[in-house]
């Protein structure tokens, strides 16, 4: 019943709902399939960061990680890069890799930093505030529910034409302290004078950065692997409102950078010459599809593209064929301010026992819970396509603490204020938000398959609840049209557990699932 052969050497790892899938896990879980399939003790030669900055967290291994990819738990992968659709803190670098360090993992002679990754920095993640404050005050908008990590403005730098790139490193310290310094003037003049912030307001950015990274590092700094003056923000004001300390920050981020130089380097040359030696690249995905900068809805999506085709442009290597598996959890979860379709009311007993362990990884921030929306998953499976799935939290589904009874929901259609069915997620999102959920149900189960390892010993309940949520997505993806020469994709892995081994490996076809639903 094991899946077929990954069909590529280039595999991705993506989400296809909103986000906190558990893309993180999966990449062992790859790795360690392909050792098994191939007789390679190191099959994967380079695990690369795709997308995205510090607001996309992984949790592998029990680490908890934003920058570096996840394969930093399986020491036979030689390369973990960063592909140059990212945008990264060099400090923040530096506050993961020692955190790694302290844990035992000899992880810094196989970074590898895109030459052209886009330098951030405190500038950025103040702009984040102020226009969350622009839009809350001045606006009179809900917030986005920004990470305040500074992606979306580093990634307006980008299309404005302002990059700084991770080679400034290698080059003259003069040069760096000027680009720098024309970046937060820009960034200070657009605070105070478009988004018109208070002073009151600019003083509580500091405090607020303080805090978020306080309590994000809190594991370093118990350990006394950074001290707390570290993630001070507020040395970094100036002595007036709209100032900024640009000696110290300039010498700060200077010092981040040139520690990192013989890791910044050309990426699409080492993964052109992993895959002419006959190994791997798997690509590893911050958030999902439907927080695509083009695919998702305004002003809830994150600043880069998210989905397969990024993989190219990151890498910078030619498209080729890909091998995509589209990972979703058994329930849906959304954070920030989105339109939940699905979303469960706070106080059914299921979603108050699933606000336990739904948390975000970079934030912190309290998750929304809800009912699997087949509909959202199916157009991504028609639009951006995946040959394999995993589902992940399957054991969060069983009666258990408030969760006592009662049946599951899974949402296969929209119904509209005129009655009018719909079976794809609309792009217009003013008719998105009239619209209700059209459910199946089905019964729950009571038994605890956290322990469980062989599809068949799954309760009869979470066999069809699987089988029927599978169904649900690819007879909407493929209503109209038939699917593609590939075929239908397969649920190649279920997650009933965090840990590592809390995975069933032995899922039936996917034609067999269907009649089993």
């Amino acid at each position: 019943m094991a899946c077929p052969p990954f069909s590529s050497r280039i595999i991705a790892d993506v989400g296809i709902s909103m986000g906190d899938e558990g893309k993180g896990r999966l990449i062992k879980e790859v790795i360690d399939e392909l050792k098994e399939s191939t007789g390679d003790p190191a099959p994967v030669s380079t695990v690369i960061k795709i997308n995205g900055g510090a607001n996309s967290g992984h949790t592998a291994g029990g680490f908890k990680l934003n920058l570096i990819p996840s394969a930093v738990i399986d020491p036979s992968v030689p390369c973990l890069a960063i592909g140059s659709g990212v945008v990264a803190d060099p400090r923040k670098f530096w506050w993961e890799i020692r955190y790694i360090e302290q844990r035992g993992i000899n992880f810094l002679p196989r970074l590898l930093i895109d030459e052209r990754v886009q330098f951030s920095d405190l500038s950025h993640r103040l702009l984040d505030l102020a226009w969350e404050d622009y839009r809350a005050n001045l606006l009179d908008d809900p917030p986005r529910g920004s990470t305040a990590r500074g992606i979306s403005p580093a990634y307006c730098d980008e299309t404005g034409q302002w990059q700084i790139f991770f080679n400034v490193f290698k080059g003259e310290r003069e040069a760096f302290e000027r680009k720098l310094s024309q970046r937060f003037d820009r960034a200070l003049r657009t605070i105070e004078h478009v988004c018109r912030v208070s002073p009151e307001t600019w003083d509580g950015f500091f405090e607020k950065l303080t805090e978020a990274e306080k309590r994000s590092n809190s594991e370093t700094i118990e350990a006394g692997i950074f001290p707390p003056e570290e993630f001070d923000f507020t040395r970094f004001k100036g002595d007036a409102p709209f100032t900024l300390n640009i000696e110290l920050l300039v010498e700060i981020y200077w010092r981040a950078g040139v520690a990192l130089v013989e890791h910044i380097g050309d990426v699409r040359q080492s993964i052109i010459a992993s895959l002419a030696e006959g190994k791997y690249v798997i690509g590893e995905f911050g958030q999902s599809y439907w927080l695509d900068k083009r695919q998702g809805f305004s002003p809830n999506l994150t600043a880069s593209h998210t989905y397969t085709p990024e993989f190219f442009n990151s890498a910078g290597i030619p498209i080729q064929p890909i091998h995509t598996i589209g990972l979703c959890k058994a329930y849906d979860t959304k954070v920030g301010t989105h339109l939940f379709l699905t979303q469960m009311p706070e106080t059914h007993p299921l979603a108050r026992k699933l606000f336990a362990i739904e948390y975000g990884t970079s934030t912190g921030r309290q998750r929304m819970v809800g009912w699997f929306d087949a509909v959202e998953k199916a157009d991504t499976l028609r639009y951006g396509g995946f040959q394999d799935m995993m589902l992940n939290k399957l054991d969060a589904l069983s009666y258990s603490d408030n969760w006592q009874g009662g049946e599951l929901l899974i949402c296969n259609a929209y119904r509209g204020t005129d009655g009018a069915i719909y079976k794809t997620v609309p792009r217009d999102d003013t008719l998105r938000a009239t619209l209700e959920p059209v459910y199946l149900q089905l019964p729950g189960w009571s038994e605890d398959i956290s322990q469980v390892r062989r599809f068949a010993d799954l309760p009869a309940n979470a066999q069809r609840y699987i089988a029927v949520c599978l169904k649900s997505v690819t007879d909407l993806a493929y209503e109209k049209n038939p699917p593609p020469s590939t075929g239908l994709p397969n649920l190649r892995y279920i997650g009933v557990g965090p840990d590592p081994s809390q995975i069933i490996k032995d899922v039936p076809q996917t034609e067999e699932l269907i009649r089993l639903a």
